[in-house]
């Protein structure tokens, strides 16, 4: 596959909103279509910078088998990602966890959902019988950039004890 699976709709607008244009802006409209490039099938998602108006386009393969949870987010099935590394998953749940409005339970609901889904994310890169993430799960600057600052939140234990209080934060939001 000459593409990184994007195994779900959401992982996709996630890689999207964490790569913006040259310009800096994440304020985008895309389309999406199926594409055949070079005999391979392929999500395309198309659209133009709102502040620039620069033309974007990211391809994307398609996964073996199609994820559907019916929950909100769903980033993939029990695979780890192709689309972001450990580190930026990391870096995910962290700036949302860091950001959970004030004054609105439900928005502050969905952060910690966010969150929680993101550090699972994490996990998936630890391989059965390990306790931590390896160096392989790594692949980007950012990603290695969070490693990097705290290599020891990539622990098995530690991820578990972080997901299981924004999953509790979450609850305690209901």
């Amino acid at each position: 596959m000459p593409f990184a699976v994007a195994r779900t709709r959401d992982e996709a607008h996630l890689y999207l909103d964490l790569h913006p244009c040259a310009c800096g802006s994440v304020e985008t409209t895309w389309d999406t279509a199926l594409a055949d490039v070079g005999g391979e099938l392929a999500s395309r998602y198309t659209g133009a910078c709102a502040d620039c108006g620069t033309e974007r386009e990211f391809l994307f393969g398609l996964p073996e088998r199609e994820t559907m949870t019916g929950e909100f987010p769903t980033f993939g099935g029990s695979e780890p990602s192709q689309l972001l590394d450990a580190g930026e998953w990391l870096r995910v749940a962290d700036l949302t966890a860091g950001d959970v409005p004030t004054g609105d339970p439900a928005a502050a609901r969905q952060a910690l959902t966010i969150a929680t889904a993101a550090v699972e994310e994490v996990v998936k890169f630890i391989p059965a019988g390990h306790d931590r993430v390896p160096d392989h799960a790594f692949w980007s600057p950012q990603g290695r950039g969070v490693r990097d600052a705290e290599p020891g939140r990539f622990a098995l234990d530690r991820l578990l004890i972080v997901r299981d209080a924004y999953r509790d934060l979450a609850a305690g939001h209901a």
